[in-house]
């Protein structure tokens, strides 16, 4: 693999991880109603599953998940059910007592963590997106395994700072959103992201 080809696959990843997905979602929703520290504490979880899906994928999961409906469609629905109840603790949580501090009802920070972990490894087209997207970077002639490093961990680099940019965006609009009625229409936005995610992860299908 030549530096042109990781530098394009860099800029490729940027493009790909721009776009705010539910796991961007759950960040900016957390960052702004408890603060910057339970908002750093999903991106953690949003690297840690990227890289176990990423894995998998490149090891056969992905190429497995590609051919069986029966696998892929429990995935789907696992991801898709997962999110629509995140959805709906989002829309029904209380606003009551948000404050500067961000620690009165804060939740766990574990839990923040292993929400944004489940949200990466269950998502369904992820596998697929991996297994068509990696390997055209990868060059024959070169030792496959030491590439295939270097684009994870290139790959998970670009996504940790895409999630600390909107980390520290939504940080620094948060006192736009303490009053109980902004809070409450910023978490039915989220909600109602996150559950528009579910649908179409419900929906969605092996063809990439």
């Amino acid at each position: 693999m030549t530096f042109e080809t990781w530098i394009a696959f860099t800029v490729a990843s940027g493009i790909v991880v721009l776009i705010p997905g539910p796991n961007i979602v759950l960040t900016v929703n957390y960052a702004i109603r408890d603060g910057k520290r339970s908002g750093l504490a999903t991106i953690p979880g949003v690297v840690l599953g990227a890289f176990i899906a990423m894995s998998l994928s490149l090891l056969g999961a992905g190429a497995i998940l590609a051919t069986s409906t029966f696998l892929f469609t429990i995935l789907k629905l696992a991801g898709a059910i997962y999110l629509i109840w995140l959805a709906y603790s989002l829309w029904t949580a209380p606003v009551e007592s948000i404050s500067l501090s961000g620690v009165s009802d804060a939740k766990p920070l574990a839990s923040l963590f292993w929400q944004s972990l489940l949200i990466s490894v269950l998502n369904p087209k992820g596998p697929a997106f991996y297994v068509a997207f990696v390997p055209q970077f990868v060059s024959s002639t070169g030792p496959i395994f030491q590439q295939f490093a270097i684009l994870i961990a290139t790959f998970l680099a670009v996504a940790t700072l895409n999630s600390l940019f909107w980390l520290y965006f939504a940080n620094a609009m948060r006192a736009q959103f303490l009053k109980p009625r902004a809070m409450r229409f910023l978490n039915r936005i989220g909600a109602s992201c996150l559950f528009v995610a579910g649908v179409f992860t419900a929906h969605a299908t092996r063809s990439t």
